[in-house]
């Protein structure tokens, strides 16, 4: 099995290098958007694409610019020194960078990056891997939610990290000193940075919850559930248009906040290929209905989920926490998913109450 992986590194240049990083970032978005406009105006003129060649007459004139990123496609003009921790990157020369783990593999190309006011360099490599078999023997289903960031079908759940609710009032404090401030000055540029800093403080520890999350599930179990669940749409905002307005804007508006805050989207992503890796597997199952189908009798109705937590089927009488219903659910689906195949499961779906609300399940 052939693995693409990438290994990130902070890295750590001196004030010089730090300049040259930003010069050169700065002219590599300039091109980039310079050439992106001039597609985009060919395009519309009705004119056909541009090649690299013909594209590139025109990088004499384009020599200004800002950014924060740019890459080396060409893995033959990189060096890598893992053993004195340091990368070699044309036009910048040898730079040093916080060696925290072996780079395996082939080197594909190189990414550097600035967030934070820090440096960081991702190097992406490409090798040959056995495929792997997984120790774990379990299936598990996966119930998303708010309250509860993940209730698995065995009746265990992961608490919400909400790392962005945890940061908003420091956030919207130094956005609103950053607004008084006069734009461009020395002042404005210190708040500026208070900003990004929160902004990369949430982001960290959003990441480093997720990665958790998914290493462990992707290290105990060989079957992995979850609900197939469209996050855009569901985070669609609900303020409509002057003519037709939205109803309950601003409750919408903290529900879409706190979906967001979940990382659920970054969440099915990892678990995806941390499963690959494992020698697991990864299946998305319907959303519909998850929440208000009873795992004893299967009745399905609205009024089996009483409140957001409590779930009491109205023919049996079953009882128990809704997500953790939900996540029973999502597991018999995923079962029923391979017993049968997605067409006749997705015969099965029809039959069921065509009219539920869209965030039954969250």
């Amino acid at each position: 099995m052939q693995r693409r992986q990438a290994f990130k590194y902070e890295l750590m240049p001196n004030g010089e290098t730090q300049r040259h990083l930003r010069r050169y970032a700065g002219s590599c978005r300039f091109v980039y958007n310079r050439a992106l406009a001039l597609q985009q105006a060919n395009h519309e003129a009705g004119e056909k694409f541009i090649g690299y060649v013909a594209m590139a007459k025109h990088l004499t004139a384009w020599r200004k610019g800002s950014g924060d990123s740019f890459r080396y496609p060409d893995p033959k003009q990189i060096k890598l020194d893992p053993g004195n921790s340091r990368i070699f990157l044309p036009k910048l020369g040898w730079i040093r960078y916080r060696n925290s783990r072996d780079v395996l593999g082939e080197l594909r190309n190189v990414t550097v990056s600035s967030k934070g006011g820090q440096w960081f360099v991702s190097i992406q490599t490409q090798r040959e891997v056995e495929l792997p078999a997984t120790p774990a023997t379990t299936a598990i289903g996966i119930d998303l939610g708010i309250a509860r960031f993940a209730t698995l079908s065995d009746g265990t759940w992961m608490e919400s990290r909400n790392s962005f609710k945890n940061k908003q009032a420091k956030l919207a404090k130094y956005q609103r000193r950053m607004a008084h401030k006069q734009k461009f000055s020395n002042n404005w540029k210190k708040a500026k940075a208070n900003v990004q800093k929160i902004h990369t403080q949430i982001a960290n520890a959003s990441r480093d919850f997720l990665h958790k999350a998914t290493t462990t599930l992707s290290q105990n179990h060989a079957l992995v559930f979850i609900e197939d669940l469209q996050v855009r749409n569901m985070s669609r905002s609900a303020a409509g248009t002057v003519e037709n307005p939205g109803k309950k804007v601003s409750q919408k508006s903290g529900l879409n906040k706190a979906i967001l805050d979940q990382g659920w989207g970054e969440f099915r992503r990892q678990l995806d290929y941390k499963m690959a890796w494992k020698g697991g597997m990864l299946f998305a199952v319907p959303p519909h209905y998850t929440s208000q189908e009873c795992p004893e009798c299967h009745h399905v109705a609205a009024d089996n989920r009483q409140t957001q937590a409590r779930f009491v089927c109205v023919k049996c009488h079953y009882e128990n926490h809704a997500d953790h219903v939900g996540a029973i659910n999502v597991l018999e689906r995923g079962y029923r998913l391979l017993a049968c195949g997605d067409a006749a499961l997705s015969r099965s779906m029809k039959q069921e109450p065509t009219e539920v609300s869209q965030l039954s399940s969250v």
